[in-house]
C-alpha cells in the first residue's frame, strides 16, 4: 500500500549541479541527526532508519530511537517493511521473464490466468501500471476487518478481482494492489517458483540484499510497528494476518538494502539497462495523457531533475524511497509508525542537507541583496517604496505593511537566508524564491521582479515553511 497523498517532490527545487561522491561533513552529519530526532520528537514516531546515497555509494546508514519493545541499541541493519516499495521488484521480475521470451508485457491476463475481470483486455503491462481497472482491496489507511484472518493470494482474487472492473483498462490511473497481486501469480506461474525465490535468485542474492517477507519480519530481532488514535497514546500495533500483501508489499529490509539497490539504478547494473528505462517510462493513457507512474514507480522530471520514487504503508509501517538517477543520489526513509508524516519530512529535510543549491549567479546575487534589503524593511517598518513596482506598492498597504512590521520583527535577524530552487521567467517577471532559517523556524520568499539588474520587485510574500 501507498501513501498517494504524501508524495514528496518540493525538495527536487532545491537540486542543481550532481553531488559527487562526498562523504558528509561532520556539520551535515549534525544537521540529519537533528531532523531525525526532532521528527521523531514531534510527532511520537518510534523509529526512524536511514539511508543516503551521494555520488553514487551509500554515505549513512543510520537508525535512531525504539525499534521495537525489546530492542537495545537502534540498529540500521534490521529490516523494516517496505510495503508498496515492494512493487518495482514484482515489476522488475516481470521484466526479466519478459527478457527471457517467457511472457510479454503486452499479453493479455487471460492467456496466464482466467477468470479475472477483464482478463482477456487487461494487459500485464496495465497491472503493474495501475492502469487495469482491477478494484484496490486495500485503500484504507488502517487494517479492516478481513485482515485478522490469514489470506491467501487466489483468496484475494477471487473476492477482488471477480468483481467488475471500476473503468475500461488503460483510459485511467487507479492505485491498484490487487493488480499486483494477479501480476505475481502470473509471475509464480511463468517462473515455476515463488516470487520471493525468484527475487533472490536474480536481485537480492547478486546485490548482497537480505530480504524477507514481512509477514516473517515479527517478533524478537525484528522492528514492532506502531500506531496512534488521533492524539492518544503510542502502542504497539497489531500485525495483519499472514498473506495480505505478497506481490504487492511484501518485502521487509533494512534502508541500507534497498538504496543498495538504488545504487544499481543509478549504474545501470545488474538488469538489462532498457529493463531499468522500461520501468522508469510512465505510462500513457487512452487519451494520450500520462500517468507519471511507470512499472512500479512514480517517475518524471520536476524543476529540471529526473526522479524516480515511490512509498510503502504497511500495518506500523511507513516508509520513502526517492531516487535522482542524474544526481546520484537517494534517500531512504523507513519508520516503524503508520499515524504521522515523519518519514516524509525526513526524507524533504535530508534531500536538502545532502544536495548543493544553484551557483548563484551576478543577477542571482544582486536580486538576493535587493529582496534581503526589502524583507528587512519589512520586519523593520521602513519600506521603501522606491524598489517596487505599482502593484507591489498597492499590494503593501499600511495594513500589510504592519502585518509583516509585527509578525516578523520578533524573530529578530535571520540565521540564513538563501535562494532556493532555479530563477525561472513567469509573466514578464524573473521568479525567485528564498529561504529564511531562524531558530526553530522557517519562511519561505516568493518574489517577482522586473528583468534587468535595476529590476524593481513585483512580488515578495512571505509565508511559513516546512
Amino acid at each position: 500500500m501507498m501513501r498517494t497523498d504524501w508524495l514528496w517532490l518540493a525538495p527536487l527545487s532545491l537540486l542543481s549541479t550532481p553531488a559527487f561522491a562526498q562523504a558528509l561533513t561532520p556539520a551535515e552529519q549534525a544537521q540529519i541527526d537533528k531532523v531525525v530526532t526532532d521528527a521523531l520528537a514531534d510527532t511520537g514516531v518510534p523509529s526512524a532508519e536511514i539511508a543516503i546515497v551521494r555520488g553514487g555509494r551509500i554515505v549513512l546508514s543510520r537508525a535512531y530511537g525504539k525499534q521495537c519493545e525489546r530492542c537495545g541499541a537502534p540498529d540500521p541493519t534490521l529490516p523494516y517493511q517496505i510495503a508498496s516499495n515492494s512493487k518495482q521488484f514484482t515489476a522488475m521480475a516481470m521484466l526479466l521473464l519478459e527478457d527471457e521470451g517467457r511472457l510479454n508485457l503486452d499479453d493479455h491476463v487471460a492467456r496466464y490466468l482466467l477468470g479475472i475481470s477483464g482478463g482477456d483486455t487487461i494487459t500485464v503491462r496495465q497491472l503493474l501500471s495501475h492502469t487495469s481497472g482491477l478494484q484496490d482491496y486495500w485503500p484504507q489507511d488502517y487494517s479492516f476487518k478481513a485482515m485478522a484472518t490469514p489470506v491467501t493470494p487466489a483468496q484475494i482474487v477471487d473476492r477482488w478481482a471477480r468483481k467488475p472492473l471500476d473503468f475500461t483498462p488503460g483510459t485511467q490511473w487507479q492505485y491498484s494492489n490487487t493488480g499486483y497481486v494477479v501480476a505475481g501469480l502470473i509471475v509464480e506461474k511463468v517462473a515455476g517458483m515463488p516470487l520471493l525465490d525468484l527475487l533472490r535468485q536474480r536481485i537480492f542474492g547478486p546485490l548482497g540484499i537480505r530480504a524477507i517477507d514481512q509477514d516473517l519480519a515479527r517478533g524478537p530481532g525484528f522492528p514492532d510497528g506502531y500506531r496512534r488514535l488521533a492524539l492518544g497514546p503510542v502502542r504497539v500495533e497489531t500485525p495483519a494476518a499472514r498473506g495480505w500483501l505478497y506481490a504487492a508489499g511484501e518485502l521487509s529490509m533494512s534502508a541500507q538494502d534497498l538504496a543498495r539497490w538504488d545504487i544499481a539504478r543509478m549504474d545501470r547494473a545488474l538488469v538489462p539497462a532498457d529493463d531499468w528505462a522500461a520501468q522508469e517510462t510512465p505510462v500513457r493513457l487512452a487519451d494520450g495523457s500520462t500517468t507519471g507512474y511507470g512499472l512500479g514507480v512514480f517517475a518524471g522530471v520536476a524543476d529540471g531533475r529526473r526522479f524516480v520514487e515511490h512509498s510503502g504503508e504497511a500495518v506500523g509501517f511507513l516508509s520513502e524511497n526517492m531516487v535522482l538517477p542524474d544526481d546520484k543520489a537517494a534517500v531512504v526513509v523507513l519508520t516503524n509508525a503508520w499515524f504521522s508524516d515523519a518519514y516524509r519530512r525526513i526524507a524533504t529535510a535530508i534531500s536538502r542537507i545532502i544536495l548543493p543549491t544553484p551557483p548563484a549567479t551576478a543577477d542571482d546575487q544582486a536580486a538576493m541583496v535587493k529582496v534581503r534589503q526589502v524583507y528587512d524593511q519589512l520586519r523593520t517598518g521602513t519600506l521603501d517604496a522606491r524598489l517596487l513596482t505599482a502593484d507591489a506598492a498597492y499590494y503593501f498597504n499600511p495594513a500589510a505593511q504592519a502585518d509583516y512590521r509585527t509578525s516578523l520583527q520578533p524573530l529578530g535577524e535571520p540565521a540564513a537566508f538563501t535562494q532556493a530552487g532555479k530563477t525561472a521567467l513567469r509573466g514578464g517577471f524573473v521568479e525567485r524564491n528564498y529561504r529564511v532559517s531562524y531558530p526553530g523556524r522557517v519562511l519561505q520568499i516568493g518574489t517577482f521582479a522586473e528583468p534587468g539588474p535595476g529590476g524593481r520587485l513585483e512580488q515578495l510574500l512571505v509565508s511559513p515553511a516546512q
